[in-house]
């Protein structure tokens, strides 16, 4: 499990980075909201849960939260000295999952984390998915909308149907006589071979940084294809 910790109070920030490598985490620890960005634009979908400090030199993390929100679906715990409700609710009301206030005891806070994280987890088994995220590719399937870096990517009906075969099997081999037979039972419409080839090359092209060498959508020589480990 990784954390994002935010946290301008370097000492604190210290403190609470080795007992949470103690209890078995692993750590991102930023100190201003701009390189804070910087690591959730660049390893938001590597990220379990994220600690913001709500006062920051250079920003708040109401606003790192909202950023995290439109990008993913992780859960957010403030740490706040403003013990007072309007700072609470507004926190909760932009989509944080708890909030803890200094000074706290650090037992309180590693039992926080990890009963969001048992929430968290809960929903996300028990609810299907609606966000579906492969290495740099984000899939909404409310809105049926793909997304590589966080910029739309175009694809026709078939290359999403194909995309979202392979999303809801992440890490299986997927034969070819497998996706014919789901695209078949998806799309009705009549999809041979030789059409299967062409869209796997196609969004390929749109998914992969190097279609020639793809690190999504991998060839299993002799038995077909998978995405994910």
């Amino acid at each position: 499990m990784k954390i994002l910790l935010v946290e301008d109070d370097k000492t604190i920030a210290s403190g609470l980075d080795y007992s949470l490598k103690q209890d078995g985490y692993e750590t991102v620890v930023c100190h201003h909201a701009m390189d804070a960005k910087k690591a959730i634009t660049e390893q938001i979908h590597g990220i379990d849960l994220c600690l913001f400090d709500l006062s920051l030199p250079d920003g708040s993390g109401y606003e790192l939260c909202e950023l995290v929100k439109k990008q993913s679906d992780k859960p957010v715990i403030f740490l706040t000295a403003l013990d007072d409700e309007v700072n609470v609710v507004m926190g909760l009301d932009m989509g944080a999952d708890d909030y803890i206030t200094k000074p706290f005891r650090i037992r309180e806070l590693l039992s926080r984390i990890k009963s969001v994280l048992r929430r968290y987890n809960k929903q996300t088994a028990t609810q299907p998915k609606t966000i579906i995220e492969i290495d740099k590719i984000r899939i909404n399937t409310l809105e049926g909308k793909v997304y590589k870096n966080n910029e739309e990517v175009i694809l026709t009906s078939l290359e999403y149907r194909l995309l979202l075969i392979f999303a809801n099997h992440i890490g299986q081999i997927l034969t070819r006589a497998q996706l014919l037979e789901r695209i078949w039972d998806v799309a009705g419409d009549f999809v041979n071979d030789n059409t299967l080839t062409v869209y796997i090359k196609r969004l390929r092209e749109k998914l992969e940084d190097e279609p020639q060498s793809p690190k999504i959508i991998k060839t299993i020589r002799g038995m077909g294809y998978k995405v994910g480990e």
